[in-house]
């Protein structure tokens, strides 16, 4: 299996990579509490509009939706809640030296299981333009024109 490739992916954030040129990924932990691991391994979760900021030397992820989980009653926290993800001092200081830098932020790009342990794929992205967006949904609707003629030729072949 490869090393970069998920386990099991719980969410993905696809419009990331439609609004966002992704530069670099890191892997990332994340401080949660039992009903919000109960609630992944349910597959519930959304990534569309979270984003990471560095607070004091720590990371943290907001607008990261987790809903509850149903039978938490009073164990259940709040969905949107800022939760802190878990990485090296090294590495938070080079990703705060990078994103001081003009146009780029930190994006979580997929959330999933390695082993036990939930992980985050955190995403350094730089902002796409209107026209750099028409240009890759031309670029993908070419790849589809030619991946259907070549599989009617194939068909009459």
């Amino acid at each position: 299996m490869a090393k970069n490739k998920p386990d099991n992916t719980i969410a993905q954030n696809r419009k990331a990579y439609h609004d966002y040129f992704v530069t670099e990924t890191y892997e990332s932990g994340i401080e949660l509490v039992g009903t919000e691991v109960k609630s992944l391994r349910q597959g519930r979760a959304n990534l569309k509009d979270s984003w990471c900021s560095v607070v004091k030397g720590e990371l943290f992820v907001n607008g990261m939706h987790i809903s509850p989980y149903e039978q938490g009653n009073i164990f259940n926290k709040d969905p949107l809640r800022v939760r802190k993800l878990l990485m090296h001092k090294k590495e938070i200081k080079k990703i705060e030296s990078l994103l001081s830098q003009q146009g780029l932020t930190l994006i979580p790009l997929a959330l999933y299981f390695k082993g036990s342990f939930v992980k985050v794929k955190l995403g350094l992205c730089k902002g796409k333009k209107l026209y750099d967006k028409r240009a890759d949904m031309a670029q993908k609707a070419a790849k589809r024109d030619i991946q259907r003629a070549l599989k009617e030729r194939m068909k009459y072949s």
